[in-house]
Parts: C-alpha cells; structure tokens; sequence
C-alpha cells in the first residue's frame, strides 16, 4: 500500500498499490481503479499504468516504511512497535488506514515470531510518532511478510526502498539469505549495502556468496577496502576468490565459478545424481558433473571429461562415472574471451563449460547465466523492457 500522511490526527490516505507484474516490476495501482478487495485478490477495473513505480516524496510505503517503526501509545505514552496496519473505505469511499497493531516489549526479539511481546490493535488517533524520523528501525515484521519470497523477488523489493531501509533490512537478514539476495541486485546497491556491514558480518556475507559473485562485488570496491575484507574472511573461503580477481572480467576466468560439481572417475552414476539434486545449485551448474582426477577441489587433478545429466539419468545406479563420461567436452583456458565462451556455448547447445589451465587441470566452469550477466547491459536489473507498452485494460 502507498499512503499519503496527513496533518493532525487524520489517518492516511491510501492512494495506491504497488503491485509487480512480470518481468519482476512493480507497478501502481490507484485505489480510484480498485473495485473489490478479497483474500488473495485485488479487482481492477479500467486502465493500468504499467511504467515502473517511483516513489514520491509525499508518498509513504506501508510494509517498507511503517513495519517496525517505533510510536507512542497517547494515553500512557509508552513506545510500542508496528507489526501490521488496517485500512477500511470511507463514506467518501476513499480508503484509509484506520488500524495500527503493535507490539509491547523489546524490539527486534525473535525475528519471526509473534509473540515476542503483548499485543493490541488500536486506532489512529491513539498512537503517534509515526511522522518522525527513526534511526535503528527494525525489519522483523517485514521480513516475516515476505520470508517465502525468493532472493531474486527480494531483492527487487530492496531495490525499490531507500538506502537507509535496506540497509536497515540487510543487518536484519542471516548471513546465507543476504549472501543470496546481494547476488540479484544492481551492483551500486551491493556496494552500498556491504560498505554499511561491519566489517566481520560482510567477510562472514563474502564467505556464504558463490566465489565469483564474491569476486564481482569485491571488485566494485577500492583495492584496500577489498583486501581488508579479504583478510577477515577463512582463508581457504578467501583463496579461490583472490584467484578469479587475477583475471580481467571478460575473459573465461573472470566468468568462471570455482565450484562446480567435481568428482572422480569411481564414482558411481547414484553419487552424481544425489549431487546434482542438492538445491542451492543453478539449473546450469546441476546439468553436468565435471570428472577429475584428485585432488578435487580447483585446481583440481587431470580433467578427464564432463557427465551429463541426461546420460547419467539413462544408466544404472551402480555404473560407475567414469564410462559415462564426454570426451569431445574440449575446455578453454582462463585468459579466453567471452566471445570465445559464447561461441563455444551457441555452437555445440551447452549450458556451461569447463575451464582448465596448460596442464590440464580443472580451474572451474563457466555457465550460460554467468555470460548472460555480462553481456546484458549494466543496468539491466534497472530496466523496463515493456516501457513501450504504457497501458492494460484491466477487466471489472
């Protein structure tokens, strides 16, 4: 909801929704187009504006701006915290927020409990503070609202707060889930956000990111910043992504993930499977397994060939990688351009591809959605590709 503060005890006015339509926007809705609320649906009727939602400075988002914010109960002047907020139409058949739930007790305690302290609804004009800036504001309330949305859907919803929330809501976030969520957004947002951690939580963030988005974003920074970061992360978390800062960022070792699925010529078709299900693997790195000689970590021993997964799923559990593998799975060196990667990747229809050194020893691989970020523009995050197309119609 979008919300206009007024003077006085006046509750808000709503003005709007935002609403995201695909491909990951947000757009507004003006509650003079809402003809019916209901759970899990909100009726439309006219034309909609399909322009990327901007935020006016009058304009005060509900769930970014009011979640978590600390106000005054009037009749005992004792500070309480937002947790949800009510609106209801008017006779004017505007729609205001009416209602404030809050929550007494220490702030911040449980992030996605309930029950971290007594409980009232009350209205409007019984609270305030609500105009007044605050510094320190929670995020657990918010949080709680969108803790099933994906990284990349959050991190689009960061994108559109001001600085100061998202910084507000990244403290507020675990080391995995920000790690996730820095990784899907623009890279002046990534440096914001990790220049305002302390510097112990950002390596701790560095060292749950995938190597080569640690890379990436460490690469933003000023070179002194950047290596002191790296000295406060594990040192075997911190080598691999010293590595790929060697390379320039459009060549194949630039691109390249450190991580891909490595294992040995003995492993049985069932290893590789139960490898390639694990969930926090990109469907391009989960589409092959890359068969070495140990060690098996990168550099790795001799590379041998690649596995692919429809192959493995055609053979028996118990048959053992190594026959399964392909040959002709030639990889490139680290110092090959992205024009060799692309080519390499359009030409024989693969999704990554192996990158070893001289000697023949697995470096990492570089995937299809690692080159896709290079090649889009550096704000395609920020873009609008349906700007062309202004307008719905919207059915009643």
């Amino acid at each position: 909801m979008v919300v206009t503060l007024r003077i006085g005890r006046q509750p808000p006015r709503v003005v709007g929704l935002v609403v995201e339509v695909q491909p990951r926007r947000p757009v507004f809705v003006p509650m003079t187009r809402v003809t019916s609320i209901d759970a899990g649906q909100v009726i439309t009727t006219g034309l909609v504006n399909l322009r990327r939602f901007e935020q006016r400075a009058s304009e005060t988002l509900v769930l970014g701006e009011m979640l978590d914010r600390t106000v005054t109960l009037l009749e005992t002047g004792e500070p309480v915290t937002v947790y949800d907020v009510g609106m209801e139409q008017q006779r004017s058949r505007d729609w205001a927020l009416t209602k404030v739930a809050v929550r007494k007790g220490p702030k911040g305690s449980n992030r996605f409990r309930r029950r971290g302290g007594e409980t009232l609804i009350a209205g409007w004009q019984e609270v305030t503070d609500f105009s007044l800036p605050e510094h320190g504001q929670g995020a657990a309330n918010l949080l709680a609202a969108f803790e099933k949305l994906r990284a990349a859907d959050l991190a689009n919803v960061l994108h559109e707060l001001s600085g100061k929330r998202r910084v507000e809501i990244a403290a507020a976030l675990d080391d995995e889930r920000l790690a996730d969520v820095l990784e899907e957004l623009p890279e002046d947002d990534q440096v914001e956000i990790l220049s305002k951690l302390e510097v112990e939580r950002a390596a701790d963030v560095l060292e749950a990111m995938a190597p080569d988005d640690a890379a990436d974003l460490l690469a933003e920074l000023p070179p002194e910043e950047a290596e002191k970061l790296l000295g406060f992360m594990e040192p075997e978390e911190a080598e691999p992504v010293r590595r790929l800062l060697t390379y320039p960022e459009d060549t194949a070792g630039g691109l390249m993930t450190t991580e891909p699925i490595i294992l040995p010529p003995d492993a049985t078709i069932a290893e590789a499977l139960a490898n390639v299900r694990r969930s926090e693997l990109t469907p391009a790195l989960a589409a092959q397994v890359y068969v070495c000689r140990p060690p098996l970590e990168t550099p790795t021993g001799r590379f041998l060939g690649v596995a692919h997964i429809q192959r493995l799923l055609r053979e028996p559990p118990s048959a053992l990688i190594g026959g399964v593998i392909d040959t002709d799975t030639r990889p490139l060196g680290p110092e090959a351009p992205l024009s060799a990667v692309t080519s390499l990747l359009a030409t024989y229809n693969q999704v990554a591809v192996p990158i070893a050194d001289d000697d023949g020893h697995l470096l990492g691989a570089v995937t299809v959605d690692d080159v896709l970020d290079h090649l889009l523009p550096p704000d395609w995050r920020e873009r609008d590709p349906d700007s062309e197309t202004p307008e719905v119609a919207h059915g009643a």
